[in-house]
């Protein structure tokens, strides 16, 4: 059952590790990257921050997409991780087994705007999360659980 859907242009780090695996009883986390699948070093540091006990799976897109639509992670409290606004949009494009996003952290670029306080959104990212939205998935901006959760509207966009 998937239990979290995040975006985190740091993938798996401490924050998401510990204090999301915990308070939703995570026990498998999906990374889904394209880059981090080849990237030997990447893949390293995330597997250096997956917490024991913890099963970890780093595919890209388009595999971690025909995983979730297998059943085979159905068995797991998962969280999903994907590094940008365009990689959650391309997931939720392939799978209808996702009802909602976590907007966790995306980078600072140049003519982005910054929504929250780790969360900059590019015109791109925005035209997405409306077409996000209008699919009826419910995107919530929250850092860590213990944050409040709040709920993006079209109108903050």
């Amino acid at each position: 059952m998937i239990k979290l859907f995040r975006v985190d242009h740091r993938l798996l780090h401490g924050q998401v590790a510990f204090s999301w695996c915990n308070a939703i009883n995570a026990n498998a986390i999906l990374i889904a990257s394209d880059d981090a699948t080849t990237n030997e070093i990447r893949k390293t540091t995330i597997k250096l921050a997956k917490p024991a006990g913890i099963k970890l799976v780093i595919k890209n897109v388009e595999d971690a997409a025909e995983t979730i639509n297998s059943g085979v992670t159905n068995k797991y409290n998962l969280i999903i991780i994907v590094e940008s606004i365009k990689d959650a949009y391309r997931l939720l494009e392939k799978t209808e087994e996702i009802k909602s996003l976590n907007l966790g952290g995306t980078k600072k670029i140049e003519g982005s705007e910054q929504l929250s306080k780790a969360l900059y959104l590019t015109e791109e990212d925005k035209k997405l999360l409306r077409k996000i939205l209008e699919k009826g998935i419910e995107v919530e901006i929250r850092q860590v659980p213990t944050d409040s959760k709040r709920i993006l509207t079209l109108e903050m966009l």
